[in-house]
């Protein structure tokens, strides 16, 4: 058995012996050689005939093709150049017409301008004349303005001088004053340490007292006309008293400020030096005892130390409401309070009104379950009554009823009678008496 491979396909054959013999034969056979080569040369000659006759259609084609196009091209540019030169025909008429338009537009504007401009320079000329007038009497007005600014400066001058003159004396005078208020004050200071040192420790707590009710009847007429500032003369359960109390209130009664005050003060050769915090727990007692809302201490203790000498000092942290003050403070701390006390006045009076509506609605409410009592009582009695007149205007229903029944009893009583006298007639009643029928009958001749 012998392989055959095709050498165009690929394709692997398989024959025998004999059939290869005989094909090998065939191949090798000059005949087959030149059979071959001819049947090559006509295939090759056919195929370079039709070859040529398809390029020949193809090429007559494409030439009537390209005819064609040649035509159509030939055609629209004939067709583009008469559009063309219709409308360069138009763009030259239209340029011609804006030409023509444009040289009477020109010729109207310069006739325009130049009346425009004969008309302004006419009012060229008025404004250089009233500009000629104007500034003739501005000179005039210049110079009299001028005239009166030198004036005024001249007596500005002057006064400024005066003014100046006035100050320097004013000065001196200021400062002659200061100095004799502080000569007047450091013999004040030193009045006050020889009195300090003549009095007892008594005298001088009681000479503080006298200081601040002094220093507050002078402010009183005007600064607190509805204030009253007295000694707190009652002693508490506990043997203690404040020094003063100080309340206001408005027109209707309602409490505006009050303040507990306490005064304390010692002597400069005390050996035992006090604190201010050593008042304060039984200031705040005697202020809650008396009702107050704020405590004041009004102190000369601990006079070298400068958390008291800055000013007011708010201890509230330690007791509510509390504050520490000087004696030259004490006014002013009552205006500040009381300063803030009439801007919560607004509050404190709408609570008293809610207070007031609160009690109004307890006595509303009293009034209403009164009211309910009574109207109870006399609904039950209303009610009551409303049933036995029910019950009569039941029993006068049931009377009235029988008194129906007898009245249509007798209204059939009396429909029978009438029926019957409807049924009475001469001859019926004639009928059985012949004496009265006699006499009907004479009556009739």
């Amino acid at each position: 058995m012998n392989n055959i491979k095709c050498p165009h396909c690929g394709t692997v054959f398989t024959i025998n012996e004999t059939e290869y013999s005989q094909l090998l034969a065939q191949v090798r056979s000059s005949e087959f050689d030149k059979e071959i080569h001819e049947r090559l040369e006509k295939e090759k000659a056919l195929l370079e005939e039709k070859s040529k006759n398809d390029l020949q259609v193809q090429a007559s084609a494409k030439d009537k093709e390209i005819a064609d196009l040649t035509t159509q091209l030939e055609q629209l540019k004939q067709s583009l150049e008469l559009d063309n030169q219709r409308q360069l025909a138009k763009k030259d008429q239209e340029i011609l017409e804006l030409k023509s338009s444009l040289e009477n537009f020109q010729s109207n504007k310069d006739l325009e301008l130049t009346k425009a401009l004969t008309e302004k320079d006419k009012e060229v000329a008025e404004l250089k004349n009233q500009l000629e007038r104007l500034s003739l009497e501005n000179k005039t007005s210049l110079v009299e303005a001028v005239a009166s600014v030198e004036k005024e400066r001249d007596d500005v001058k002057s006064k400024l001088a005066l003014q100046e003159k006035e100050a320097e004396l004013s000065l001196a005078s200021v400062k002659r004053d200061y100095e004799a208020q502080l000569k007047a004050a450091n013999e004040q200071v030193e009045f006050y340490k020889n009195f300090k040192a003549q009095q007892s420790t008594k005298a001088i707590g009681e000479s503080l007292e006298v200081y601040a009710e002094t220093e507050f009847n002078k402010v009183r007429a005007y600064a607190f006309p509805n204030a009253t500032f007295g000694k707190d003369n009652e002693v508490s359960s506990r043997g203690s008293k404040g020094d003063f109390i100080y309340r206001e209130t408005d027109e209707n009664g309602i409490e505006i400020l009050s303040i507990m005050f306490e005064m304390k003060n010692e002597a400069d050769e005390t050996k035992t030096r006090h604190k201010n915090k050593d008042f304060y727990k039984e200031l705040d007692r005697d202020r809650r005892e008396k009702n107050c809302e704020y405590a004041v201490l009004v102190t000369m203790l601990e006079a070298d130390n400068d958390y008291f000498n800055t000013g007011i000092v708010d201890v509230s942290h330690e007791y509510e409401k509390m504050y520490v003050v000087r004696p030259q403070l004490f006014i002013q701390l009552i205006g500040i309070l009381r300063n803030a006390a009439l801007n919560s006045l607004k509050y404190k009076q709408e609570l008293a009104l809610v207070r007031e509506q609160n009690i109004d609605i307890t006595h509303f409410e009293d009034d209403l379950e009164t009211f309910k009592n009574a109207f109870a009582k006399n609904y039950n009695s209303a009610s009551n009554n409303f049933k036995k007149a029910i019950d009569e205007i039941d029993k006068s229903i049931r009377r009235m009823e029988e008194v129906k029944r007898f009245l249509t009893t007798s209204e059939n009583q009396l429909r029978l009678a009438n029926n019957k006298l409807d049924d009475v007639s001469v001859k019926k009643l004639t009928r059985k008496n012949p004496t009265m029928r006699a006499k009907f009958e004479a009556l009739k001749d």
